[in-house]
């Protein structure tokens, strides 16, 4: 059976290969049982809502983070234990900022699904913010710039913030001001607290598809959001040596890593299929279109 799709989690990757055994072991009957094609098909069929993760394997990756976990520094040891952080800085800077301060109110934080925050935004699951930390570590090193398109509740921004430190500068851009009202009022809440102060963090209300021309180039950028082409404005933004990663497409997407080189070629290459709600206009956002 061919492969379809690669996995941002190497436990989705595992549940994947078990659950692929067992569709072959009940396609192999003849004939199958009615039973059997109703669960078939429902374990194949796509979400009818975006999610931001990787959206085949979401209710899958439930079984292995499950809800039971109470602690942020429990599900930063489940990631460890699947190999989704690999980093000892990936995996500090996720202790420090602790994800219940930017979810819902009454929303089990630890979990590894992707949440709905309102305005048709989604926080993303601890895995993918796992995978893009990765990613992005080398270029998140202190005195270094980030910027973060699509910030949502700013748990991402908090963290490029901590890794790159005072002398650095992390930047967040989203287009729904009370989205943005609502992450500097989490990130006052945590760990990032001094650097917003100081001024090394801010978020700003923008469309992010233009990015942030002040603090630019930047060495790391990450986009929450998935574009149907990656804009020429967050390319120019990149610094040379400089890496973006944005998920790009439509009804199938994938999350590409791009690179700009010294001499300010770009490399463009694919590190995983994803599912993330479009980057959009606010309007259109709000529509849901």
């Amino acid at each position: 059976m061919p492969t379809l799709l690669q996995y941002s989690s190497p436990a989705a990757a595992a549940f994947s290969s078990h659950s692929l055994q067992l569709i072959r072991s009940i396609t192999s009957i003849s004939p199958p049982p009615p039973c059997s094609l109703a669960a078939l098909s429902l374990f194949c069929r796509r979400p009818s809502n975006p999610l931001t993760g990787n959206f085949l394997f979401s209710r899958m990756e439930r079984f292995w983070s499950g809800s039971g976990i109470t602690r942020n520094k429990a599900m930063v040891e489940q990631l460890q234990s699947y190999g989704v952080i690999r980093s000892k800085r990936v995996a500090e800077v996720m202790e420090k900022i602790d994800r219940a301060l930017f979810v819902p109110e009454g929303t089990p934080p630890y979990v590894d699904s992707p949440m709905p925050i309102g305005y048709n935004a989604t926080i993303s699951a601890p895995h993918m913010h796992a995978t893009c930390l990765q990613l992005l570590e080398e270029n998140l090193r202190p005195g270094m710039h980030a910027l973060d398109i699509g910030s949502g509740t700013g748990y991402l921004t908090a963290c490029f913030a901590m890794m790159v430190g005072p002398q650095g500068r992390a930047v967040g851009v989203e287009h729904i001001p009370e989205l943005v009202e609502s992450s500097v009022e989490s990130i006052r809440k945590s760990a990032a607290a001094p650097l917003l102060k100081e001024g090394a963090l801010s978020v700003h209300v923008g469309d992010g598809r233009l990015g942030w021309p002040e603090f630019a180039p930047y060495d790391a950028i990450h986009v929450g959001a998935a574009a149907s082409e990656i804009p020429k404005a967050l390319i120019d933004q990149l610094k040379p040596g400089g890496r973006m990663v944005i998920p790009v497409g439509n009804i199938f997407q994938d999350l590409k890593v791009v690179e700009k080189k010294m001499d300010c070629s770009v490399s463009i290459r694919t590190e995983t299929s994803v599912r993330y709600v479009p980057l959009t206009s606010r309007d259109a956002q709000l529509r849901g279109s």
